[in-house]
């Protein structure tokens, strides 16, 4: 018996044939819509997307071309020293860039950036996180209200409540300060911190922090020793998410400050808007351009640290364990 099969085998490779899926039916086997015989084996599929998926992939062509279409042509333009009438410019150089930088004292802007960004993101985590642990483990009536009010500053146009925001600065002489532009950062920032810390809280099991308790820990020890490292995760995800949304707020920003206290993009609108826009086009590109690299500088620093898609993940791992 066995010589037989083997017999058959090597009968097989000559064919061409393959031992293993020699007699096994193949799927789809006979003649396609185009007359031709199809050849597929279980479990199979055919390549063929409908109309909706290739919908759906166009969309996302186009929408990267202009992406990237905006982008280029901003970046060329702001090392373009004549553009008229041509695709490309007659001459390139970087003087912009310097000219910017002396021009609107861009170092002084980046560093007054840096101070607001970090100074919101501390300040909301500090009163951010305890308010959503409170809010993550107590039940009462009115819960889903409160937690409705804290999205409120999130979900609403940030004109609608800068503007009587920035009339209470400027009534308390912090017009044009620093302080005030701190201040009014923290408006949305502390909500979303609540928001987004207080499901990632709940997820955490509390049998860990019971434990803790019956082992003799204190609340403090508690949540900076048995709490904190689980915290971690959703922690630096809610500081990322708030820095790049306090580095590019336009509205409250441009409402209480100055020109001592403008962060890059309140300085960016003040150089397209000067003396009736009279500053050269290449100027304001190469801001532009200064602006989005550092951006894309702190978001790759932030994203060395932390995976937001694996937040959840990595609480409910823990719990379970």
């Amino acid at each position: 018996m066995a010589d037989t099969t083997f017999t058959d085998n090597r009968l097989a490779i000559k064919a061409g044939e393959n031992p293993r899926t020699r007699g096994v039916k193949r799927a789809g086997s006979g003649r396609g819509p185009n007359g031709r015989a199809t050849n597929r084996l279980p479990g199979e599929r055919a390549l063929v997307a409908s109309p909706g998926t290739w919908f759906v992939w166009a969309g996302i062509v186009v929408f990267f071309l202009f992406l990237f279409g905006i982008l280029i042509s901003v970046l060329v333009d702001s090392f373009g020293k004549q553009w008229f009438s041509t695709w490309l410019p007659e001459a390139f150089s970087a003087d912009w860039y310097a000219r910017a930088w002396n021009e609107f004292d861009l170092g002084h802007v980046i560093g007054v950036t840096l101070i607001v960004a970090f100074s919101v993101v501390a300040i909301s985590i500090v009163i951010g996180v305890p308010a959503s642990y409170v809010l993550a483990r107590s039940n009462f009536p009115l819960k889903r209200l409160v937690l409705g009010l804290f999205l409120l500053p999130v979900l609403i146009p940030p004109i609608t409540f800068g503007i009587p925001l920035a009339t209470v600065m400027y009534n308390f002489g912090l017009g044009r300060t620093l302080l005030a532009v701190i201040l009014v950062n923290l408006v949305p920032s502390v909500p979303f911190v609540i928001i987004t810390m207080t499901p990632f809280i709940e997820q955490i099991n509390p049998s860990i922090e019971n434990a803790a308790r019956m082992c003799g820990a204190g609340m403090r020890q508690v949540f900076v020793r048995v709490l904190g490292p689980l915290l971690i995760p959703g922690i630096l995800a809610a500081g990322i998410l708030v820095l790049v949304r306090t580095v590019g707020m336009f509205d409250l920003t441009f409402l209480v400050s100055g020109p001592p206290s403008d962060t890059l993009v309140v300085a960016i609108y003040r150089a397209m808007t000067s003396a009736g826009g009279s500053e050269p086009r290449a100027l304001v590109s190469a801001m532009a351009v200064m602006y989005t690299v550092m951006m894309l500088i702190i978001l790759i620093v932030a994203l060395r640290f932390v995976n937001p898609t694996q937040l959840v993940a990595r609480v409910r791992d823990t719990s379970d364990d």
